[in-house]
């Protein structure tokens, strides 16, 4: 899941570091911003704080983007999943803090983490709960590749499709039905490293 993490200006942020226990305030900060910005999947505290100590668990990475005063600005996570394609989630970006390249630099930042860990592919899904994209709301059997081949955003709506898109990634599928009917899961990769394949 994620928000509209930024827009085009400049950056606004000192440093990005790993987000750890021992910092309650700083998780604490974290789990406001993912209430305000998913409400759908985070609507209390408690559930936000839930899903920020998972991020503390082995193999997982857990990064934050803070100011001058130390105050997070966004929070960005990877899941492992496969031997080498690793899940972005979640990425959110304080709601009075986006438009200023945040959530570019927390996705640059990840990507080099993971590339240095040997991983060749970075992946998530982005649902659409609000009908923002042209995949949502419909019924997309039983050619669900198609509707995946031409997805986009509406016209005069927003979605994080567009951001993600804009960073590289790509749509490699949808998943119907997934936050209820006609609310799909938007499936976005990126390849991080270039990779030989054998000849046929």
């Amino acid at each position: 899941m994620s928000t509209h993490p930024d827009e085009d200006t400049a950056p606004a942020i000192l440093r990005i570091l790993d987000l750890t226990p021992a910092a309650a305030d700083r998780v604490r900060q974290a789990a406001a911003i993912l209430t305000e910005q998913l409400p759908i999947g985070y609507p209390t505290v408690a559930a936000a704080l839930a899903e920020v100590q998972e991020s503390f668990a082995p193999g997982r990475i857990s990064r934050v983007a803070v100011d001058r005063d130390g105050s997070v600005l966004g929070w960005i996570g990877r899941i492992p999943g496969y031997a080498h394609a690793w899940e972005l989630h979640p990425l959110v970006v304080r709601g009075d803090r986006q438009g200023q390249r945040i959530g570019t630099a927390l996705v640059r930042d990840l990507e080099d983490l993971v590339r240095a860990r040997g991983g060749l592919t970075l992946y998530l899904g982005t649902d659409d709960e609000t009908d923002a994209t042209t995949a949502a709301n419909l019924d997309l059997y039983p050619d669900v590749l198609a509707h995946a081949a031409r997805l986009a955003v509406r016209p005069g709506r927003r979605h994080p499709v567009d951001f993600y898109r804009r960073l590289g990634f790509v749509v490699v599928g949808l998943l119907p039905d997934a936050n209820g009917p006609g609310r799909p899961d938007i499936l976005m990769a990126k390849r991080l490293t270039p990779v030989t394949l054998p000849r046929a």
